[in-house]
């Protein structure tokens, strides 16, 4: 679609590593097929550059999206392109998450060169992942695997598993699928074994929050079920003190106009058992969804779950 008349230019702030790049590049061919002019700011964030040290013990995921924000800040950039569980559950004054785009599979996937599942990994193996929720999840299906950091981009990861640092390693479906690297998927983790992260699949654009202009050119490419499914998993992990980095896990998923909202909190010291909770609304606003997600946060810490922060 385009416009008789030029619409302002719109500049696109995103992370430089081959994901985030194949995000913004998505969000640039949906906007230029209606008439926009963009371009994208290339960055390197905090969390790009530190790579010896988990997540949770540096500042957790606001690493990835710091940067990103003061390019909007400072007029260099109109919008920023973020997978949706990268960015923390309460935004900066000043900013808002002006649209959240249709979904991609939300899944876990195991991949590995030798073995096909998890249950076929020896006793004792090395898994690597970069998620305190993978960590608790996979320990509870496995207590006797040796579970190890791994952090870098995707590719990092893929060539430190094909060096032989793990025998297997878990990553987010969505990113394999989105780089065109399904044939790395040896299997997917269904929700029942493998509970996903809030916002996981999910891409949501972040501007200014006086940018009316934006919301608007931005609304064409939300999906509505997309939106309202994620704001209830993040209102779960807003709940739990989530921004801060923690072993929870958040999903929802549709039955007719009713969403589902399942969650799981997990003791790192293996103290206390994995604490799951559930409820279901039928939900039509954003509103709505909060309370959902409000609502099993509440259920999580009556079954022993501890928020952080």
């Amino acid at each position: 679609m385009t416009t008789d008349s030029p619409l302002p230019p719109i500049v696109i702030a995103t992370r430089e590593s081959q994901l985030a790049l194949w995000q913004a590049e998505h969000v640039q061919a949906l906007l230029a097929a209606r008439g926009h002019r963009v371009s994208l700011l290339g960055m390197t964030t905090r969390g790009d550059q530190i790579l010896d040290r988990t997540l949770s013990k540096v500042g957790g995921k606001g690493l990835f999206v710091k940067e990103l924000e003061v390019a909007l800040e400072e007029g260099r950039a109109d919008i920023a392109v973020h997978s949706l569980k990268d960015v923390p559950m309460e935004l900066p004054a000043g900013f808002a998450l002006a649209c959240v785009m249709e979904r991609e599979d939300p899944r876990d996937a195991f991949v590995s060169p030798r073995y096909a599942t998890l249950d076929e990994l020896p006793q004792g193996a090395v898994v690597g992942t970069s998620s305190l929720r993978r960590q608790v999840l996979l320990q509870a299906l496995r207590p006797d695997l040796k579970i190890e950091p791994l952090r870098g981009n995707v590719q990092t990861r893929l060539r430190k598993l094909d060096e032989g640092q793990y025998a297997a390693i878990v990553l987010a479906a969505a990113g394999l699928k989105r780089l065109g690297l399904h044939a790395r998927i040896r299997s997917i983790f269904e929700p029942a074994e493998m509970l996903p992260a809030a916002g996981q699949g999910a891409l949501g654009i972040e501007i200014r929050s006086d940018r009316a202009d934006l919301r608007a050119a931005l609304a064409p490419l939300a999906h509505e079920r997309s939106w309202l499914t994620v704001t209830a998993e993040r209102a779960v992990s807003r709940a739990m003190g989530g921004s801060c980095s923690m072993p929870l896990a958040a999903h929802g998923q549709w039955t007719g106009d009713t969403l589902q909202l399942q969650a799981a909190w997990g003791d790192l010291e293996g103290r206390l058992p994995l604490v799951r909770a559930q409820g279901e609304a039928r939900v039509a606003t954003l509103a709505e969804a909060d309370a959902l997600g409000l609502a099993v946060a509440a259920r999580l810490r009556a079954a022993g779950a501890v928020a952080a922060c």
